[in-house]
Formats: C-alpha cells, sequence, structure tokens
C-alpha cells in the first residue's frame, strides 16, 4: 500500500483539498458540537443539539483537511464562502454497534454524540456523515455555524482538576491523551494518580508505543464520583459516578461503556486532548473502545494493563478485534465489503491492506502453525517454552482466517496478536505498522 490514508479512492478524492495552514483558518481554542443520533437497525438520523467554545485547541494542526482512516462516522469543515474542506475527522460511534444489536429492530433509540473540532474564524459549513457496515452512506447533517453567534456557550474556564503525568511537548507537536478518573471518590484522588501512572506504564512499555513515548503528553483528569464503581445492570447496582459507566452494555456483561457522551467532554472542558482514557475504579473485568471517542477500561482486574492496550488499539488506531465467535446477531463485517480497519480484510480489496508484508510463497489462507500450543496448554504445563512460541508468532505475517468476530471469510494478519488475545506480549506487524502511521499523522511528521 503506498497511500499513508487507507480511504476508498473516491473517498480521498472528496477530501484532497490543499493542505492548510491552521492560523490562517482558526483561532487557538475548541468549537464543540453536541449531537444526538437517532434511529433503529435501518434508520439514521442526526440531530444538532448545542454548540459550545472551550479554551485552547488539543487537536491536530497538519493534515487539516484529510483524515487518517475511514470510520464510520466523518465530520467536515468547509469555509462558507468558497465551499474550500478545512478540517475533517473521523470516527466511529455506540450507535452504530448498536444498529448491529438485536434490540434495533425492536425499537429506535438514541445516542449522545460530540465532535471537537479547531474555532473557525470565519462562517462555516459542517457536515456529520454516518456510514453504515457496507461502507455507504446511511445519514448526513450539514448545518452552518458561524463563530460569532451569541448562543455558542463559552465553556472550561474552570476546568476539571487536573495534571500532566507525562509531558513531552506541546500539544501542538504531541498526541495528548486525557485519562479520566471515574468511580473514584474524593477519599480515592491517590488511588486514581497512581492508577493513572499504571496506565502510562502500560502502554508506554509495549511496541511500538515504547519507540513513540517521545511524541505523547498524559494527562490524568480528576474527576470525582460521588460513589465507587460502576453501575452493574445485572446485579442491580447503580452508582452516581462521574462518567456514567456501566456495565452490560448491548446486554453483554464485559462491555463497560458510558452512553454520557456531553457529560465526559463537560469534564474535559478545557483540558487540551487528543484521546481519551476512562480509567474506571472497578475490580470485574470490562472496558471497550470507540475509534476516535474513549477507550474505557477497570484498574483492579488483573488483566488491566492488557486489557487497557488492547482497547486503545481500538481507540487510537482504529484497529478491529482479531478474535471470533460466530454468535453476533448479524455479521459486523459483511463479506461483500472490505472493512475500513487496517488489520483485518475480507479479501475484497486486499492489495488495500498488508499484501505487501506477506512472504512470497505464502499459503492463502496461511494454516495456523501446529507446533503453537493452545493458551490453556501452556498454562496448564506452567510451558515457558510454549509461550516464547505464542509470543514468536505474532511476528509471522500471514492470512489466517478468522476475525472481525466472524470465523469465515475474515481474516487476519498473524496467528495470535495483541488485537486477538491480551496473552501475548506484542503488537503484530500490521498494527504496529498502523499505530504509527497514526501517530505521525496527528503529529504531522
Amino acid at each position: 500500500m503506498k497511500k499513508r490514508v487507507l480511504l476508498s479512492a473516491a473517498l480521498f478524492a472528496a477530501f484532497s483539498a490543499a493542505a492548510q495552514n491552521y492560523d490562517d483558518w482558526f483561532l487557538d481554542k475548541t468549537l464543540r458540537l453536541d449531537y444526538v443520533i437517532a434511529g433503529n437497525d435501518k434508520n439514521a438520523d442526526i440531530y444538532l443539539q448545542s454548540l459550545a467554545s472551550t479554551p485552547g485547541w488539543g487537536g491536530r494542526r497538519a493534515n487539516l483537511s484529510e483524515p487518517y482512516l475511514e470510520g464510520n462516522g466523518q465530520i467536515t469543515v468547509r469555509d462558507a464562502e468558497t465551499g474550500q474542506v478545512i478540517y475533517v475527522q473521523t470516527y466511529s460511534t455506540l450507535f452504530q454497534e448498536w444498529q448491529t444489536e438485536e434490540e434495533a429492530t425492536k425499537v429506535n433509540k438514541a445516542f449522545e454524540a460530540t465532535n471537537l473540532v479547531p474555532f473557525p474564524k470565519k462562517p462555516v459549513e459542517i457536515t456529520v456523515t454516518l456510514t453504515d457496515n457496507h461502507r455507504k452512506e446511511s445519514a448526513r447533517l450539514t448545518h452552518t455555524v458561524d463563530p460569532s453567534d451569541i448562543l455558542i456557550r463559552p465553556k472550561g474556564e474552570n476546568p476539571t482538576p487536573h495534571r500532566y503525568i507525562m509531558k513531552n511537548g506541546s500539544s501542538a507537536d504531541c498526541v495528548d491523551i486525557a485519562l479520566v478518573a471515574e468511580g473514584y471518590t474524593e477519599a480515592d484522588s491517590a488511588k486514581f494518580l497512581l492508577d493513572a501512572q499504571r496506565a502510562v506504564d502500560a502502554i508506554f512499555t509495549h511496541e511500538p508505543f515504547q519507540s513513540l513515548k517521545d511524541r505523547f503528553n498524559v494527562i490524568a483528569v480528576q474527576a470525582v464520583s460521588e460513589e465507587k464503581s460502576p453501575t452493574m445492570p445485572r446485579k442491580g447496582q447503580w452508582h452516581d459516578t462521574a462518567v456514567g459507566t456501566h456495565y452490560d452494555t448491548f446486554y453483554s456483561d464485559r462491555y463497560l461503556m458510558s452512553e454520557e457522551v456531553h457529560h465526559l467532554y463537560d469534564l474535559l472542558a478545557g483540558i487540551p486532548f487528543d484521546q481519551v482514557i476512562v480509567l474506571v475504579n472497578a475490580d470485574t473485568y470490562g472496558g471497550g473502545g470507540i475509534f476516535n471517542q474513549l477507550t474505557i477500561s477497570t484498574t483492579d482486574h488483573p488483566t488491566f494493563k492488557n486489557v487497557l492496550v488492547h482497547e486503545f488499539g481500538h481507540g487510537y488506531a482504529g484497529l478491529a478485534d482479531e478474535y471470533f465467535y460466530d454468535d453476533g446477531f448479524v455479521p459486523f463485517y459483511p463479506l461483500d465489503t472490505e472493512p475500513w480497519e487496517p488489520n483485518i480484510t475480507t479479501m475484497v480489496d486486499f492489495d488495500s491492506k498488508w499484501k505487501d508484508l506477506v512472504p512470497a510463497g505464502t499459503p492463502v489462507p496461511t494454516p495456523p502453525d501446529p507446533n503453537i500450543p493452545s493458551l490453556r496448554e501452556i498454562y496448564k504445563n506452567h510451558d515457558k517454552k510454549g509461550m516464547e512460541l505464542l509470543n514468536a508468532c505474532t511476528q509471522k505475517v500471514g492470512v489466517f482466517e478468522g476475525g472481525g468476530y466472524t470465523s469465515k471469510g475474515v481474516f487476519r494478519p498473524v496467528q495470535e496478536c495483541r488485537m486477538k488475545i491480551n496473552e501475548v506480549e506484542n503488537f503484530c506487524p500490521v498494527c504496529t505498522r498502523a499505530i504509527i502511521r497514526a501517530t505521525d499523522f496527528y503529529t504531522g511528521r
């Protein structure tokens, strides 16, 4: 693949405006756009709820008019006078995941969404689009924003208490990660800072993040909850917490997510950030990651560090899950469509994925190596050599069938990877390349 940006030719052409100079178009502040997305399994509508401004801009200042990955949603900012594209950001939403659930066939439901864009100097036209799992547009909203509008509410003058726990440069030069406390009471403030440091250690112990560490800043956002721990509906436990996270998202025990997106962004107002990680003060396994929206993980479960790195792969680099179980209501990745995520393929357009990394002569599909024992065997036999073999196989690229929650027709790059199981040490070469490319893109390298 020659291009860094993983887009279809048509979509890339749509965003091929000349490179933008940030200061020509934007102030050093943020325009916050709160939306509501509503619909069912077949239909979606986007509604603008409110506008706000916050001090400073924590996002990228390079590559403004082109996206990195396609995502399942796009926000495009155009100069209202000339129609020139001056900013684009892509992302995914919880709503679009919900559309593949059986519940979506039975009820219309609404979800909150927030987008941040640089604050424009002149009136702009903003277009928000969503795409379905066939990568076809499913919803569109276009509206204008006049930066002098008196109903743009200023927020963030007195931001949530926060501190840098890792700083390597300015927001303009680095990717800023905000770690938000969830389920930590006032008495737990010291524990949160320790957990935040554990999170930093977890992420930047692993390649390629370790080698890219000097291009990231990390900010601990000390939001205070009235009660400890997130809500657990299946046990009838409903707690008053800062971010409103809860288990049982889509009735899945371990899916821990928040639907209070607007309130989360209230907590972050006035704090520079590109990525959001919510650290949940709980010992029950759970988490989730949504591309360019948020990453969530519990801090007291024994697998915290492993789970956090996996979920951040989703939230930061748009990596797909490489495991499979075939019990979804509908296939998440239709076999007639090439997924936009860089680490899975349906072979519809394999040239755009990792074909260049597959050694000549590798069979497709690539058979699993029979010499590599299963995790169950490794743990049962305390097999140190087996674990070494398992870690080594993360670097052997092929085309292995099974991925994206589907055992047939969807393929992954290696036998095992951090995006398939948490027990291996490393990301595979394909995921590693995606993380490096994302970091290059957001830091203007």
